[in-house]
């Protein structure tokens, strides 16, 4: 890993209505790092994950990321990037129901104006690595949640993103297919070289990661990147 961030945030607030959200937060993420952002429901881990990838804007503080001020630019600006630079997984998989799983994987590939052709087979490959290729042709409610994440994460990696933001990603799992979604995500990362945040409250998830920091009401202090 690289001593300099790939995605470093100072001072972050935000607010929502008279309800504060973050209250002041410091974050650094390296290129090909493993970062757990803990802490109790509604301490804010989801708001700090949400302002990192440019999803929402903080009302006060910077994000940088990659020597570019995400937090300058545009709503188009930072929407190309997260199709290009960044993945996502979500809690509940946030599959599109109508569409099968090599279909949900090799969206964000088509969206970017990939060739169908080539998008389903680089989707299928990660299905295969992601060990669920048995569900390409199937549709997501006709799947387990535990074959549903795998499915997700495979949508994540597809583009060669250089972050991964996982938000509570075995929330929904048991602990044995929540120990294997976290394995084959950890384990996919570190080969492609993408970095993760990682937010969740549960210690053996945060257990896969090579850090941790803790938020608490609002307010980060990763002792690492604090001003």
């Amino acid at each position: 890993m690289t001593t300099a961030p790939l995605l470093r945030a100072s001072g972050l607030v935000k607010a929502y209505g008279p309800t504060p959200a973050l209250a002041g937060a410091d974050f650094g993420l390296r290129a090909g790092e493993v970062v757990a952002v803990m802490g109790p429901s509604g301490s804010g881990k989801s708001t700090l994950l949400h302002c990192l990838a440019g999803i929402v804007r903080p009302d006060a503080g910077t994000v940088h990321y990659d020597g570019r001020e995400l937090t300058a630019m545009t709503d188009g600006q930072r929407s190309a990037l997260r199709r290009s630079d960044f993945g996502f997984v979500f809690q509940f998989g946030q599959l599109v129901p109508e569409l099968t799983c090599v279909e949900n994987v090799a969206l964000p590939l088509r969206l970017d104006g990939e060739r169908r052709k080539e998008a389903e087979r680089r989707a299928r490959a990660w299905l295969e690595r992601l060990e669920v290729e048995d569900v390409a042709a199937k549709r997501p409610g006709e799947i387990s949640g535990g074959q549903g994440q795998r499915v997700a994460v495979a949508r994540a990696l597809v583009t060669a993103p250089r972050v991964i933001f996982a938000d509570e990603p075995t929330g929904a799992l048991d602990s044995l297919n929540g120990e294997r979604v976290m394995a084959l995500l950890t384990d996919a990362s570190r080969d492609t070289g993408a970095a993760v945040v990682l937010v969740t409250h549960e210690a053996r998830v945060a257990a896969y990661s090579d850090r941790e920091i803790v938020v608490r009401d609002g307010s980060v202090r990763d002792a690492e990147w604090a001003a």
